[in-house]
Order: C-alpha cells, then structure tokens, then sequence
C-alpha cells in the first residue's frame, strides 16, 4: 500500500512539473491528474483487502505448526518440534510467531542442556516482546524468564538461575495462571536442592502437590521429593516415590522424566550398597541418553557408573567411566560437572595411592572453581556498574530540574517586586483621600445615629401594641383548631381500621393464587418434557426392532438358502464315488449359487440410502429427522463435502453408525437439549467432533456400556481413534480421528 501512495505521488509531481513546460490547457491537466489519482486509490483498496485476509489466513496456519511443535517436545517427536518451529522462525513475518517459535527452540535447547543456544533465544524472546504489558505478552515473558534461569543452572549460576526463577513466578501470580505458577515454583525448589537448602524445597514441592489438575506434573513433582529426601538421608522413603513415577512413565520411550527415573533408582540402591542393582538401572539410563541425546543425565549416568565402580575397588573401570564423561562435559561447557569429575578422579587416584595424580586432578579442579567465580563476579559487577551509572544520571538530571526551577523562581521573584512597589505607590495615595473621607463621615454617622434613636424608641412603643393584640387573638384560633383536628384523627382512624383488614385478606388470595400458578405450570412442564422423551425412547425402540428384523432375516437367508446349498454340495461329494465328472460339475454348479446368494444377501445389508445418495446427504437428513421427531435442536456441519462422499462405503456405513450409537447415548443418558456434529477431511485424516449439552460424567470413574464398547470396536476395524472429555453438569464433547483414509473414485 505505501509503494502504491508513493507512485500515485510520483505521477502527480510529474504532472505538475509539466504544466511548466506544456501548452495544454491548465483544466484538462488537472482532470487527468484527478482520474489518475482516483484509480491508484481503487488499486490500493483492494489489494489491501486481498493482502489482510491473505495474511490472516498464514499467521492462523503458522499458529497451529506451531501449537503442533510444542505438543512434540518431551515425546519421540521433539527433533520435528525443533525442525519445524526453526523453519518457521525464518519464514513468518508475525511478531506472536516469532516469539512462541523463539520459546519453542530454547525449551528445546534447556532439554538438550544447551546453555548457550537457550540463553541466546530466551534473550531474544524478551527483545521481541519489549514494551508490551498485554496478558499473552506476559505469559510469553513469563516462559522466556523460565528457559533462562534453566539455562543459568546448566552453567552452575545457581544464584542467577534463581533470581530468573522469581522473575517468572512474580508473572504468574499476577496473571492468576495455576499451572504455570506450579511449574515455576517446581523449578525454584530443584535450584534450591542443588543449593543444598533441602528443607525449603521440600517445602515448596509439596505446595506443589495443590495442583491436582495434572496428573503427569504430580508425579514430576515426585521425582524432585525423591532427590531432596535422597540427600536428607532417607532412602526408603525416595524409593518409594521413584518406584511410583517409574510405574506411570514405564510406556513412555523418549521420555526425559523416565531417565532421570531409573537414574535416581540406581542412586538409592547405590547409597544402599547395593552396586549390582544400581549398575543395572544406570546402564538402562545411559542407554536411553545416549540414544535421545540428553545430555546432562547422560552425563550422571557415566558419572555413577563409574562411582560405582570406584565402591567396588575397580579403579581401572572407574577411571575409562570418568575420562569419557570428562571428554563430553568440556564438549558442552558444563563447568560443575567437570568439577565433580576431577573430584572423584582424585579420589580414586588416593584410593590406588597416585598421589601424582590425585594433586593433578586437584589443582584442576580448584582453576574450574576460580573461573566460575569469576564469571558471576563479573555478572555482579556488571549489574553494580548499570546501577551506578543510572543513580548518577538520575543525581544530575534532579540537579538540573532544582536549577531550572531555582532560576524560574528568581525571575518570579523579581517580577513581583517590581509589582510591590508599584502597589505600595498607589497605596499610600489611596490612604490619604480615604483618611479625608473617614472624618467627614464621623460627623455624618454621629448627626445620623441621634435622629435614628429617638425614631426607633417611637416605633417599638407602637409595634409592642400590634402584638398584644395579634396574641390574643392567636389563642382563641389555636383552641378552635386543635379541637377539629382531634375530631378528623379519630375519625380517620376508625375508617382506617377495617380498611387494612380488606388489603390484608386480598393479598393473601392473590399470593396463594400466584402460587398455584407456578405449580402447575412446573406440573406441565414435566409432562411436556415426559412426553417428549416418551416419544424420543419410541423412535429409538423403533430403530432397535428394525435391526433385530433385519437380523431375523439375515439368520433366514443364511440357514435357508446358503445352508441348504451346502448340505447339498455335502451330499453330492459323499455320493460321487462312481460318478467323480458328474458330481464335481454339480459341486461347482452348487459353490456358484451359493457365491451369488453370498454376495446378493451381502449388497442388501447396504444401506439403499449410500447407493443411490451422497453421505453428506444423508447425514443432514438424518439429523434433520432427529430434530423434527423431538425437542432436541441439532447442527451439522460437513467440510470438504465431495471429498466425504467419495470416501470407501464400508468407512461411510461403519461412521454412520457410530454416529447413530452417539446420539442414542445423548438421548437415553445424557438428557441432552442440544447436540452438534462437525465432519471435517483434512490431509487424509477424519475427524468426528461430537458435542451435547447434557448432564455430563467423570471419565475417571465411569465404566463403559455396551454403546462405547461398540464404538470402540467399530474404530478398531477402520483405524480410529477417540478421545472423550465430560464433566458433570458440563455436558460431553467427544473427538474421534481417522487416518490413512483413501478416497473411492467412480467408474465411468
């Protein structure tokens, strides 16, 4: 749209420019001028028009890739999470992509235990946030905070691992988001076990625990108890809590939670002395590390292996576990990692009395310590350095305003001096015609007041009069009136009497009338809602009676025609002793028969309606029907139709069916008032989303009827899978997916 403005600009300067230099007419120049201009603003209107919606349409299919990347981290798939959102973070022009796509990769990177890329796109999400104090600019901030302080923790800075922990928890509070404000105060508590501050991180995983609403988080959090009471000394008690969470993570293959699962088991029977069942859980985790690239417990794996090796006095073995985790901890920069290596190398080197060794592997261990120190010295420097810098500009910049306001004070100052003696000028002048004033005055008011004291003594003598008078006269009124009025109170009040008796009584008869009103509307209303539902039980018995019929006759066909075709076939072959060409002619005359009765009694199970009608349109007839015979109001709604109708028969009949035993559940359980079907055929996968209205149920505790037994193995024939969510008095919404689906194509 600029591009455009800037050329219809271009044009009129041109145009303009040539008045100077042309003959022709000044009116017709400007004509042209005007058409011109007129029809660039045409052409930009309507590419803007095309170019938003073309727009929005990119940015909502780059916000599901997206979506669909995050669900692959910690599963099989986090590679393709990593892939697809670093392929996207170069193409998409969206500012929101580019966040959520930044957020992605650096929880990758925190999983990998690759500190550096982490920090470095956890820096960037904040960048690309900036100013913004919206609520999803503040989540988003909120999750940069969280790569961050994981990323420190990688580097050992455990301190400024924790200072970025808060930063994220004080976000979460303020926005009210429950389960990122656990999983935030969980990161704190493992940073506060690695401080060695046990009991406060036992405190803080066990307010943890609050948060029911994720099973798979609880059972994070008690990995995390089972580290801090491994510490505190009590195995038992950590064993228990591992043993748990490896029973819930046991199907899970790529899973990072399951390693650091059977890490921390070999560690408790390590501390336990007993070396054969630690090394067996070690080797399963590092196994699993190596093959999905997680570092950091690959590492521990190492590490405890060859301490246990060191235990057992095998110092050869130890030290070959110690040299190749040695060789991967420099690789990624993990500088604790490194120390604990040259500490159990020095041991183990006393342990076989190299001294030599052991005070190699010391003084390494102490420049590793040194340099860590250094780096958050220079950390705290920096941030003392910005903050004193910032206090002297603040100093100067208050320093300046107290001068600006200082000189501005001054000039006022001088300004109304210059006022004040001109005032005081006037002042004295008016002083001197006032003073001459005044004295005239006095000799007025003194003549005045003599007058006005002997008028006023008159004038009282006559006005106490009037009043004595008026008194008189005001009594003998007052008397007159206060009898009358006694006589209209009482009166009124024995009118009044029976007149309350009358209201009360009819207010009575209107309440107990109103009452009975609303009972027998409630009354009707449970016999229209009786009757529907009466009715609504009669249509499905109605369908149920049909299939059994059809079921009859099916049996029939089979035992009568098929059946008896193959008794005979049966006979033939043991009367065919002597007549073998003869016999086995009928035989294949027989098989014939029986194929065509077979296939005959197989296309009449087919429903005429997907033989001679589109599915799509068979479908919204259907549901239109259901809504017509009852109170249920219904909505369907197909996309891509053509593409649905030409999907397999059998894949259309068994959907129908399933979709048939959905709204039967509605009907019967679920006292639904609405439901709604959505179909939709995406990249040969689809989906059915079911939805009512009704009472609801708890998916944990409810046990499966024959109906979703039923579904069930109908889905398991056409390779689907379903997915159910309910709650009670929420209503249920129900997903089924189905994939590798090929569409029919018509014969000519």
């Amino acid at each position: 749209m600029i591009v455009m403005k800037e050329q219809m600009k271009l044009s009129n300067h041109i145009l303009l420019t040539s008045l100077k230099f042309c003959n022709f007419s000044k009116q017709i120049l400007i004509f042209v001028l005007l058409f011109i201009s007129f029809c660039v603003y045409g052409q930009v209107d309507g590419n803007t028009l095309s170019l938003s919606t073309k727009k929005l349409n990119i940015y909502s299919k780059e916000q599901k890739q997206l979506d669909e990347a995050y669900k692959f981290l910690g599963t099989e798939r986090e590679l393709d999470a990593y892939t697809n959102s670093h392929r996207l973070l170069k193409k998409t022009k969206h500012k929101k992509n580019k966040i959520y796509a930044n957020i992605i990769i650096g929880i990758y990177n925190n999983d990998r235990n690759l500190a550096d890329s982490a920090l470095f796109y956890g820096y960037e999400t904040i960048k690309l946030i900036g100013n913004q104090k919206d609520s999803l600019s503040m989540l988003s901030l909120s999750s940069a905070y969280n790569i961050i302080a994981n990323a420190y923790g990688d580097k050992s800075l455990l301190e400024e691992s924790k200072k970025w922990h808060l930063k994220g928890i004080e976000i979460a509070q303020k926005h009210q988001t429950r389960g990122r404000y656990f999983r935030k105060v969980h990161n704190l508590a493992t940073t506060y076990i690695r401080l060695k501050d046990y009991d406060y991180a036992i405190k803080l995983l066990e307010s943890c625990l609050e948060y029911t609403e994720n099973t798979k988080f609880i059972f994070t959090v008690y990995i995390s108890l089972a580290t801090a009471y491994s510490y505190k000394n009590n195995f038992e008690l950590a064993l228990s809590y591992l043993k748990k969470t490896l029973e819930y993570f046991k199907d899970d293959k790529g899973s990072r939670n399951k390693m650091v699962i059977l890490q921390n088991i070999g560690a408790q029977y390590h501390l336990m002395k007993n070396y054969d069942e630690a090394l067996s859980y070690y080797n399963q985790a590092l196994v699993l590390g190596k093959e999905k690239k997680y570092r950091r417990p690959t590492l521990d794996a190492m590490n405890n292996i060859g301490l246990v090796y060191q235990d057992k006095g095998m110092h050869e073995e130890a030290k070959k576990a110690y040299q190749e985790s040695l060789l991967l901890s420099e690789e990624l920069g993990f500088l604790d990692k490194q120390i604990t290596i040259y500490n159990h190398l020095e041991e183990s080197s006393k342990a076989q009395e190299n001294y030599k060794n052991a005070y190699i592997y010391f003084e390494k261990k102490i420049k590793i310590k040194d340099s860590i120190r250094e780096l958050q010295k220079d950390n705290h420097i920096r941030e003392l350095e910005v903050k004193f810098k910032t206090l002297q500009k603040e100093k100067e910049i208050k320093f300046l305003q107290v001068e600006n306001t200082n000189r501005n004070l001054e000039l006022a100052n001088r300004e109304e001096a210059i006022r004040n003696l001109t005032l005081k000028q006037e002042i004295k002048n008016k002083e001197s015609e006032i003073e001459k004033k005044e004295n005239e005055n006095k000799l007025l008011s003194f003549q005045n007041s003599t007058e006005k004291t002997l008028n006023e003594n008159i004038l009282l003598k006559k006005n106490q009069e009037i009043k004595d008078a008026q008194l008189a006269v005001q009594q003998a009124e007052t008397t007159k009136q206060k009898g009358f009025k006694n006589i209209i109170l009482y009166s009124f009040l024995i009118l009044l009497i029976p007149v309350i008796g009358l209201l009360v009584t009819y207010y009575q008869k209107i309440k107990a009338q109103s009452e009975l009103t609303i009972k027998q509307e409630e009354i009707n209303e449970e016999k229209i809602s009786s009757l529907l539902k009466d009715q609504e039980l009669r249509v499905i018995k109605a369908s149920v009676e049909g299939q059994d019929k059809e079921r009859k006759r099916i049996a029939q066909e089979l035992h009568d025609s098929i059946g008896g075709n193959l008794a005979a076939i049966k006979l033939q072959l043991n009367n065919s002793e002597n007549k073998i060409e003869g016999a086995l002619k009928g035989v294949n005359t027989q098989i014939d028969d029986t194929y065509e009765l077979v296939r005959d009694l197989s296309h009449n199970l087919i429903p005429k309606k997907f033989s001679k009608n589109n599915f799509c349109d068979v479908l919204e007839e259907y549901f239109k029907n259901i809504g017509g015979a009852s109170s249920l109001v219904t909505s369907c709604s197909v996309y891509p139709r053509k593409e649905i109708d030409l999907l397999e028969e059998e894949l259309q009949i068994e959907t129908f069916k399933i979709i048939q035993e959905l709204i039967t559940n509605s009907i019967k359980h679920a006292k639904a008032s609405f439901i709604e079907l959505q179909l939709n055929l995406v990249e040969n996968e689809l989906s059915i989303l079911f939805e009512d209205d009704g009472v609801g149920f708890d998916t944990n505790k409810n046990i499966e009827g024959i109906g979703f037994r039923n579904i069930r193995s109908r889905l398991n024939k056409i390779s689907g899978t379903i997915d159910i969510d309910s709650r009670i008095k929420r209503g249920t919404i129900i997903n089924i997916e189905i994939t590798n689906l090929t569409p029919t194509i018509n014969e000519i």
